[in-house]
């Protein structure tokens, strides 16, 4: 269900700014020119249904605050935007629990805005831990962390800190501090980057203003940043909120750089990157399958390359059903592989031949068209260390399954006869 956003501004201008804003963010708004109106829409809605309140801090019927109040009172996590900046103003802001402080300044304090907005949704899927603190520091900090829907653990010594990470993989920031009973900070970030990159894992240190040489040594140790106590409430959000942004923009560049474009699967070298190490090292019975679709080029030369490649989509959509467990990847053009770990030689057989039986007996609607396709698949389930010969194995016995007239498996392994007749029909 598309979430809600109550906006209290009175401001024609920027209510359509930020409605537009809300809109891009894949949300609803619900708009409202006073705090008598919002009252009014609010009571008629699910508050569950609500993500968050944008609120004007001065109204006509709220000239100082009212309505923030009103939206904390009524449990909406609340963003405040606001042509005051004065001190006070700021300062009496900030007093409450609010999400964040926004002035009517820029352009790009709306941009800041906008990445807010989905921010408040992406962070319901993120972990922070609070490590290393003292009580007050750490229940103020869990306390901003909430407020911009972040999941949060609190820990105090740093063995507690790894388990963590190694139970909760949804954990993106460890913020630690000195007041670990068990070991150093520092220890604890050198240790963790043993385990966890830069990339995967940030780091930001709590540092007290009274040694300026903490930061440094934080920063050597392995942290992504720092803070020094006492730190404002905006700075602390920012840094947060640009370490995990970091850490996600390097998540999608590494996905553009290990799968297709076109059906989302990997693609052919991160296929061989990943289970090199697993198929010569797993003791474990596993089973590695080439597919190819038939005819496939015929598709392409007679209905054209969009309804290919939405023949491919639709069969990487199939594959993915039937083998959620497995490593898949689109080789090339109407070519993809399969790695079944911890399958044995028969169960491997007969999960392909339910996918083949499927596909062969779902026609697919592309368009004004409904085509019917086969696939040929060489299965191999006795694999080589080398990762590489398994493949060119299972790739020959692909083309005997393309010369005994497609639309069938042939395997390595010894089949019953009544078995090796229904995966030839």
């Amino acid at each position: 269900m598309q979430k809600k956003v109550l906006v209290i501004e009175d401001s024609r201008m920027a209510m359509n700014i930020v409605v537009k804003l809300i809109e891009k963010a894949g949300l609803e708004a619900v708009p409202a020119q006073s705090l008598t109106e919002a009252k009014h829409l609010f009571s008629h809605s699910i508050p569950e249904a609500f993500l968050c309140a944008i609120v004007d801090y001065s109204l006509p019927d709220a000239a100082n605050g009212q309505a923030i109040d009103f939206c904390l009172d009524c449990v909406l996590p609340t963003i405040v935007v606001t042509g005051r900046m004065d001190y006070q103003t700021r300062s009496d802001v900030l007093s409450r629990e609010v999400v964040d402080y926004i002035p009517k300044e820029n352009a790009q304090t709306y941009d800041y805005l906008s990445r807010l907005l989905v921010r408040l949704e992406r962070n319901k899927h993120i972990g922070v831990v609070v490590a290393g603190q003292d009580r007050a520091s750490a229940r103020h900090m869990l306390s901003l962390l909430k407020r911009h829907n972040f999941t949060t653990y609190e820990v105090t010594n740093a063995a507690d800190t790894q388990q963590l990470l190694r139970e909760n993989r949804n954990i993106k920031m460890v913020i630690t501090g000195a007041e670990f009973d068990d070991q150093n900070s520092t220890a604890l970030i050198a240790n963790l980057r043993v385990d966890y990159a830069k990339e995967r894992l940030a780091i930001i240190s709590v540092c007290d203003n009274d040694n300026e040489m903490n930061s440094a040594r934080y920063i050597k140790s392995g942290a992504n940043d720092f803070l020094l106590k006492p730190f404002c409430h905006e700075e602390f959000l920012c840094r947060i909120s640009q370490n995990i942004e970091l850490i996600e923009h390097v998540e999608a560049l590494t996905m553009m750089a290990n799968t297709d474009f076109l059906t989302g699967l990997f693609n052919r070298r991160y296929f061989f990157d990943k289970l090199g190490p697993l198929v010569s090292n797993s003791p474990q019975a596993q089973a590695l399958a080439v597919i190819d679709l038939d005819f496939f080029k015929q598709v392409n030369d007679t209905y054209g390359h969009d309804a290919g490649d939405g023949v491919l989509w639709k069969t990487s959509g199939l594959l993915k059903q039937h083998f959620s467990d497995a490593v898949i990847a689109r080789f090339g053009g109407e070519e993809f592989c399969i790695f079944l770990p911890q399958t044995p030689p028969k169960l491997a057989f007969k999960r392909l031949e339910n996918f083949r039986r499927e596909l062969a007996s779902t026609p697919m609607e592309i368009g004004a068209h409904s085509l019917s396709i086969s696939t040929s698949i060489g299965l191999v389930t006795q694999l080589s260390a080398d990762l590489g010969e398994t493949i060119s194995q299972a790739d020959k016995l692909l083309y005997q399954a393309k010369s005994q007239g497609r639309n069938r498996i042939v395997s390595d392994i010894v089949l019953p006869a009544a078995l090796s007749r229904v995966a030839s029909c």
